[in-house]
């Protein structure tokens, strides 16, 4: 048992939590594709297999990818030790807990208990190191994601009451606050990264205003999701989300460097950051009446967003903590180019075809099998 605890994949939070997110990526999505066209007969989970989808995105992958990330980042910004051995592995079995309650044969009730302690337990052990050591510049971080429990204590209630709109605006909630968080930490490591990649001089400080109207902004557009807000189109969202989205555009100019198109590790993360400004503007033409469906813009932050930031984040921080070359593989750098289709399939051939769907399905589940492929052994390795 001490020598479970002591293996290299549970010394630092981003090794068990980055294998298991992207596992779960790939799994997670091809169920529900398989299910959507109609091949995945039987019983399905508590609340139906939508509510399996829209709770275990943001709750189950993405959650799982966040936990990996900070459980790394703290330690680093605090200088205390990070979570490892027994109490890393306890973290990892109340996730795991969690997604196989799915498939349990058990109450509502039962349910919502085994899902509800992970991120409480997550904000608390982040918290309890940034308020020893003081760091009240990453508060921001932690407020993220207490409120993310928040929201999944809405969606649970909402699958259980069979509350289809309280349970999806807990859904939209969270996802944008995902993208909150999503702009918090790239503003800070996308330009560090492209600094330190290209050999640059470090940039001249930038003014902290735009940075807290962004992220007062997100914050803002979340609550509205979470209150029901954009159930149907407002003017005052509309100019919301089109400040949102010009303070995402203002970052990409400041942060653009011709010679970021040359390295894999740093246009992954750029054109990642790149669907949050689609998104926002995406909604901003919602609220305005100028397109159509809510959710090609929900899916832009979704899969574009989210499933390409985590990618290009997981390749590169799993790169750097092993003690590794920041030169991904072709194999990787397959994975960016698929996961970037995927994300353009689900946005821009849905609305013409039923097999943009499929095609985005397969092309995330390809990307993250192929992270699989080249980093499982990485991750299980001690560092170089």
């Amino acid at each position: 048992m001490r020598q479970l605890a002591g293996a290299p994949v549970f010394s630092l939070g981003f090794r068990p939590f980055f294998l298991v997110g992207a596992g779960f990526a790939a799994i997670a999505v091809a169920v529900w594709a398989v299910w959507l066209y109609g091949r995945l007969p039987g019983a399905q989970p508590v609340g139906g297999m939508l509510s399996w989808h829209r709770h275990e995105m943001p709750f189950g992958f993405a959650a799982a990818i966040i936990a990996g990330f900070l459980l790394t980042a703290v330690p680093n910004w605090t200088g205390r030790t990070g979570l490892n051995g027994w109490p890393l592995i306890g973290l990892l079995l109340v996730w795991l807990l969690a997604r196989l309650a799915w498939l349990m044969p058990i109450p509502a009730v039962a349910l919502i208990a085994l899902q509800i302690p992970f991120l409480p337990l997550l904000a608390w052990v982040l918290g309890r190191d940034l308020v020893a050591a003081g760091k009240r510049d990453n508060y921001p971080i932690l407020l993220v994601v207490a409120l993310l429990a928040a929201t999944q204590a809405m969606t649970l209630w909402g699958i259980s009451t069979d509350d289809i709109g309280l349970q999806r605006h807990g859904v939209l909630a969270a996802v944008w606050l995902i993208g909150a968080l999503m702009s918090v930490i790239g503003g800070r490591v996308i330009p560090f990264f492209i600094q330190r990649g290209l050999n640059r001089p470090a940039p001249n400080p930038v003014h902290p205003l735009p940075f807290r109207l962004l992220l007062a902004g997100s914050l803002l557009a979340a609550v509205s999701f979470a209150g029901g807000l954009n159930d149907i189109p407002r003017g005052w969202l509309a100019a919301l989300f089109l400040v949102i989205g010009g303070l995402h555009l203002l970052r990409l100019w400041r942060w653009h460097d011709r010679g970021i198109w040359r390295v894999p590790l740093l246009w992954s993360l750029y054109l990642a950051y790149a669907w949050l400004a689609i998104a926002t503007l995406a909604m901003a033409l919602w609220h305005a009446g100028a397109m159509p469906q809510q959710s090609l813009a929900t899916h832009s932050l979704a899969v574009g967003g989210i499933g390409g930031l985590i990618l290009a984040m997981i390749a590169r921080v799993s790169l750097g903590h092993t003690g590794r070359l920041l030169q991904p593989s072709k194999t990787i750098v397959a994975g960016f180019f698929l996961l970037l289709i995927a994300g353009l399939c689900r946005v821009f051939l849905v609305p013409f075809s039923g097999a943009g769907l499929a095609l985005s399905a397969l092309f995330w589940c390809a990307a993250f099998g192929l992270f699989l492929v080249r980093y499982t052994d990485i991750l299980l390795k001690p560092r170089v």
